[in-house]
């Protein structure tokens, strides 16, 4: 029976395979995990509708799979599994994925012959990467199934040619890592970047910045740090301004709401799910602590933990991703100080900290001395939020930082 790529909703066309769970052979139960892919919004983790034997994978990791493509073929029960050839394979009768490919050698698009007759097994994506690097296929050996020549046999003979050429291109050296141009496909949480971005071009932003004195931050956070009931959780300086931001929030619900798309109305939202970004080698990823107005400082600190792993391990849900209120950047645990953020429509705000500096700062007595300073930056959406409401916002947001004692008057 053949397992194809059913529509995982969210208007998704295709997705991307990141990882198989099963392989050629395996004995699987129903409901059991058979793959992980990745469209432009979520990762989703493929689980089999029988129980049976794998007789086949159709696509290779990294590979793009539109909806309705086939995923494999499952052997089950007293069913004889689906296969493109004109035989049928009794169940009793073990396969070998080889022995079919050869089979389907003379009709699959998959299989080609060169001139000297020779069958070339590879898939769509691997004779994409040949044909970019000027490289015949007939002249590599598969190591895959079948002799199948996959991409880590394109990626060896890549390697080699350069090798071989080190000592002609060694006068025409430069600084650059790359040999020659490479095409970077736009994908997953990229391609979501681009939606999202394209769709924030339509909203005239407005930018104000300002700076915290972050000294009772960092003893607030040195303090939790040294509790021994909280030795296990990871206590970071996002935990504690998330939690300043929803308490800021209270009195300005309408910086936590979204704008319909006729902008005629502006929805604020009860939760306060604050969206944080997250640098992943895949691209920047946007995941939400949800009902951020009811959890401690301690709660959102271990939501922020198990969301950054998942995030780096691609295992985030469409529901962990779509429906954040207000989003908060920590641009400054890489580098930099203040920022212009673009807004994540259909939100209103977004809130950008830079990274903390020693400056000289005077005190309330008039004595300079130094301070940890932490740059803050906002953007906000001015067709229906003005200055004025951006700037007290910051103020109190500041307030709470600045004196981290005043937060437990909000708390209930």
């Amino acid at each position: 029976m053949q397992m194809r790529l059913s529509d995982i909703g969210e208007g998704i066309a295709e997705v991307q395979m990141k990882q198989w769970h099963v392989k050629i052979g395996d004995q699987i139960q129903e409901f059991e995990n058979l793959c992980d892919v990745q469209s432009d919004k979520a990762s989703v983790t493929i689980t089999s509708r029988f129980s049976g034997t794998v007789r086949r994978l159709y696509c290779e990791v990294e590979e793009i799979v539109p909806v309705g493509s086939p995923l494999l073929d499952i052997e089950a029960e007293g069913v004889q599994f689906y296969c493109h050839g004109s035989e049928n394979i009794p169940p009793d009768k073990a396969v070998d994925q080889s022995e079919e490919i050869q089979k389907r050698a003379k009709s699959d698009d998959s299989f080609t012959r060169s001139k000297g007759k020779k069958i070339v097994i590879a898939t769509p994506s691997v004779r994409r990467l040949a044909m970019e690097n000027k490289i015949n296929l007939s002249e590599i050996k598969g190591t895959g199934p079948g002799g199948r020549i996959v991409k880590e046999d394109l990626l060896n003979m890549i390697s080699a040619n350069v090798d071989a050429s080190d000592d002609e291109k060694k006068s025409f050296s430069t600084t650059s890592a790359l040999i020659q141009d490479q095409v970077i496909p736009i994908r997953g949480y990229r391609r979501a970047m681009v939606k999202t971005m394209t769709s924030a071009n339509s909203i005239p932003h407005f930018t104000y910045c300002d700076e915290v004195n972050a000294d009772a931050l960092i003893k607030l956070r040195h303090n939790l740090m040294s509790m021994d009931e909280l030795k296990d959780v990871k206590i970071t300086y996002l935990s504690i301004q998330i939690k300043a931001l929803s308490l800021a929030l209270l009195r300005f619900p309408m910086l936590n709401a979204y704008l319909n798309d006729t902008v005629t109305e502006l929805i604020c939202k009860a939760s306060h799910n604050i969206s944080f970004a997250v640098d992943t080698p895949d691209g920047l990823v946007v995941p939400f602590i949800s009902d951020c107005q009811k959890k401690s400082i301690i709660q959102i600190a271990k939501q922020i933990s198990d969301l950054q792993a998942k995030a780096l391990n691609n295992k985030l849900t469409n529901a962990e991703l779509v429906g954040g209120t207000f989003t908060m950047s920590n641009i400054g645990s890489i580098g930099g100080t203040y920022a212009s953020p673009i807004i994540f429509p259909p939100q209103v705000a977004i809130c950008a900290v830079g990274r903390f500096q020693k400056l000289p700062r005077y005190d309330e007595q008039g004595n300079l001395k130094m301070s940890n300073i932490m740059p803050v930056s906002w953007a906000a959406d001015h067709r229906i939020i003005d200055g004025a409401m951006v700037a007290k916002f910051s103020n109190l947001f500041k307030v709470y930082l600045e004196n981290p004692s005043l937060m437990l008057t909000e708390l209930n």
